[in-house]
């Protein structure tokens, strides 16, 4: 592991909500740790929510005025799955395999909706509500950073 790798891992860290990585490689072991308050000051739900209204206020305006009208309240609600990491977005476990979730499915909390390659590792992001997909915001097998919007869940 060189020197760029490392580095990468500290902004990877220092960027999430993870509190502790440690890597072993052959006779390698590293250990990375989040200070306390940086793992405290994690954004709350509500704040989380309250992103999507914004975001999504210019995909109900497209439709035509009465059907905008009709789907407002309704975008006023929808909840934003966001990347905890940085790292490559894939929405099939393998190339051979269907899509984990797709518009119009019903998720679980606790489901996995992706996953997030990051340092040759895959780390399955998992729905943190249960609802259903409405919106798909990256195209499969693109970069994404820290807290960038991936779904919008509308919720049961």
């Amino acid at each position: 592991m060189d020197l760029k790798q490392i580095q990468d891992l500290v902004k990877m860290v220092n960027k999430s909500n993870i509190s502790e990585l440690t890597i072993e490689e052959k006779d390698i072991k590293i250990t990375i740790k989040q200070k306390e308050d940086k793992y405290v000051t994690a954004a709350p739900v509500q704040q989380v929510q309250a992103l999507p209204a914004v975001a999504a206020a210019p995909v109900a305006a497209a439709p035509a005025p009465a059907a905008a009208k009709a789907e407002a309240p309704a975008a006023s609600n929808l909840i934003t799955i966001k990347s905890p990491m940085i790292g490559t977005f894939y929405r099939r476990p393998s190339p051979d395999k269907p899509n984990l979730v797709d518009e119009g499915d019903e998720v679980k909390s606790g489901k996995v909706v992706c996953i997030i390659e990051a340092m040759k590792l895959f780390n399955e992001i998992e729905s943190e509500i249960s609802g259903k997909i409405v919106k798909v915001l990256v195209e499969d097998s693109t970069p994404v950073e820290f807290d960038q919007p991936l779904f919008l869940v509308e919720p049961a």
